[in-house]
């Protein structure tokens, strides 16, 4: 089980109130948690990343245990603890400005 939070505008997409929560086999990556995501719910496919490159859009950000995850290769295994689930991969949408 992870658990997965999202900006406000995607959980209203989503119709998540708080956490997603979503089943990884195998490895926790953060290709393989958005695959998971997308496919719970699909209404959030192309809003996180890209259809066709599936690369990240531009103004999110991932986050887990503190640490921007944003340029980390897609296939790096996250942190143990957002594996048990006792920590949340986070989906951030970025703020630009001063």
């Amino acid at each position: 089980m992870i658990r997965v939070t999202l900006p406000f505008h995607l959980r209203t997409l989503s119709g998540v109130d708080a956490e997603a929560v979503v089943d990884v086999a195998g490895m926790v990556t953060i290709t393989s948690v958005l695959d998971a995501l997308e496919n719970k719910y699909p209404m959030l496919k192309g809003t996180i990343r890209d259809h066709g490159t599936l690369k990240r859009r531009a103004f999110l950000r991932y986050f887990a245990c503190g640490k921007d995850w944003s340029h980390e290769a897609a296939d790096m295994p996250l942190p143990e603890v957002v594996t048990r689930g006792d920590e949340p991969f986070h989906v951030v949408g970025a703020i630009a400005g001063g």
